[in-house]
C-alpha cells in the first residue's frame, strides 16, 4: 500500500503557503487600492503576474527538468519569503511593483517545479485523490487565510499580513526541506544555453504536433485560467466600489468562498474513484462560469455570497480533472518545459485580457465589463464540454 507520510507532509506545506499566499494577496490589493483608488491601479497587480511568467519560463522550464526540484522548491520559498519581508518598507509605489514581479517570477518557477516534484512522487493510481486533497487544502487556505487578513486589519496593518505570509513562506521552505529527493535525472557537462532552451522548445512543440489532444485539452486549461485572472482582477474593486462592503466584510465574502472549495473538495475527496476526469474538467469549467456570471450580477452582499461559493465548490472539480490530466498523459521527462512553455501563451493572453478588462471597467462600469467577460467564460466552458464529451468515446481520459 501507498505509504501517504511524505504526500500529507506536501500537503501541509501547500497549506501554510496557500494561507499566506491569499493573506498576502488581500492585503496588498487592499494596499494598492486604499492608496490610489483605481481599479486599473490593482489590475496592474495581475498583469504583473503573466509578465513575469513571461520572463521567467521560456527559460525555467529547461532548469527545472535539469536540477533538483526538491532543493529548488526550498531556494525560491526562502528567497519569495524575503522579498515579501521587505514590501512594507518599500517607499514609493512604482518599487512595490517591481518587488512584486520578482516575487511572481519566483513564483512562476516554482508551480512547474512543485508539479513536477508532486508527479514524480505520487504513483498514477493515488493522483486524482492527492490532488483532489490538494484542492481541500488550498480551499481551507483560501477560508482561513481571508479571516486571518480580516483579523490583522482590525487588528493591525495590511503590513502585518504581509510579515505573515513571508513567515509563511519560511515555514513551507522547512516542511519541504523533510521530503524525499526524488530527482533521478543526471546533467550533462553543458553550458546552459540559449540553444538549449531553443532545442527544449522544439521538444514541446514536436510533442504537441505528436500529441495534439493532450495539446488541446492543456490549452483548454489555460483558456479557464486566463478568464479567471482577467475576471478575479475586477473582484475587489466590485465588492468594495459597487456592492460597497467594508474591508472586513470582503475578507469574509473571500472566505465563504473557502467554504465552497472545501465542500467541493471534500466531495472530490470521497468519490474520487467514482468521478471521470473528463467529467471533472466539462462540468467543473462550465459551473465555475457560471458562478461568475451570479456574481457579477448581484446587487447585493447575499447574492454575490452565493455566486462566489458556486466559483469554490466548482473550480475544485475542473483544477482536480485538469491536473490529474496533466500527470497523466504529459511525461514527467519534459512535464516542467511543456508547462512553461504553454504558461507563457497562457500569461501573454492574461496580460491582454486583464488590460482590456481594466481598461473598459475605467471608462465603462465594472459590473458591464464583468458581467460581459464571465459569458464568454461560460462559452469556453460550453466548448470544453462538448471537446471531451467527444474525447470520452475513445476512453482516452481513462487512459
Amino acid at each position: 500500500m501507498f505509504n501517504w507520510k511524505y504526500p500529507l507532509l506536501l500537503l501541509s506545506g501547500i497549506g501554510i503557503s496557500n494561507i499566506g499566499g491569499w493573506v498576502y494577496l488581500i492585503a496588498l490589493n487592499l494596499i494598492i487600492l486604499n492608496e490610489t483608488g483605481s481599479p486599473f491601479a490593482v489590475a496592474i497587480l495581475y498583469i504583473l503576474i503573466p509578465l513575469a511568467t513571461i520572463c521567467s519560463n521560456f527559460w525555467s522550464g529547461s532548469m527545472i527538468d535539469r536540477v533538483n526540484t526538491r532543493k529548488l522548491m526550498i531556494s525560491l520559498d526562502l528567497f519569495r519569503g524575503v522579498c515579501i519581508a521587505l514590501i512594507p518598507l518599500i517607499p514609493s509605489l512604482p518599487l512595490v511593483y517591481v518587488v512584486a514581479f520578482i516575487i511572481n517570477m519566483a513564483t512562476s518557477i516554482f508551480e512547474p517545479a512543485s508539479m513536477v516534484y508532486m508527479t514524480k512522487l505520487i504513483p498514477k493510481k493515488d493522483r486524482q485523490r492527492f490532488n483532489a486533497l490538494r484542492s481541500f487544502i488550498n480551499s481551507c487556505g483560501a477560508m482561513i487565510g481571508p479571516v486571518i487578513a480580516g483579523g490583522l486589519f482590525w487588528l493591525g496593518t495590511p503590513p502585518t499580513a504581509i510579515y505573515v505570509n513571508a513567515l509563511a513562506m519560511f515555514c513551507s521552505a522547512v516542511i519541504i526541506f523533510f521530503l524525499p529527493n526524488v530527482t533521478t535525472y543526471k546533467a550533462k557537462n553543458q553550458d546552459f544555453n540559449f540553444n538549449i532552451i531553443r532545442m527544449d522548445i522544439k521538444v514541446v512543440l514536436d510533442y504537441s504536433k505528436k500529441h495534439l489532444l493532450v495539446a488541446k485539452i492543456y490549452l483548454f486549461f489555460c483558456g479557464t485560467t486566463i478568464f479567471m485572472a482577467a475576471i478575479d482582477s475586477l473582484e475587489a474593486s466590485f465588492a468594495k466600489g459597487v456592492l460597497l462592503i467594508s474591508d472586513t466584510s470582503y475578507g469574509f465574502l473571500l472566505s465563504l468562498f473557502g467554504v465552497g472549495i472545501i465542500a467541493g473538495s471534500i466531495m472530490n475527496t470521497i468519490c474520487a474513484s467514482r468521478f471521470k476526469i473528463n467529467y471533472l474538467i466539462a462540468f467543473g469549467t462550465i459551473f465555475t462560469a457560471l458562478g461568475y456570471v451570479v456574481f457579477y450580477s448581484s446587487q447585493g452582499f447575499v447574492t454575490a455570497v452565493f455566486g462566489v461559493v458556486i466559483i469554490g465548490f466548482s473550480v475544485t472539480f475542473a483544477n482536480t480533472g485538469y491536473l490529474t490530466f496533466y500527470q497523466n498523459h504529459v511525461p514527467v521527462t519534459i512535464m516542467g518545459r511543456f508547462g512553461s512553455v504553454f504558461n507563457i501563451i497562457e500569461a501573454i493572453f492574461i496580460i491582454g485580457l486583464t488590460i482590456l478588462v481594466g481598461f473598459f471597467a475605467d471608462i465603462i462600469a465594472i459590473r458591464s465589463i464583468g458581467l460581459v467577460s464571465s459569458i464568454c467564460f461560460f462559452v469556453l466552458g460550453i466548448m470544453v464540454m462538448v471537446s471531451v464529451s467527444k474525447s470520452n468515446r475513445n476512453n482516452f481520459f481513462n487512459m
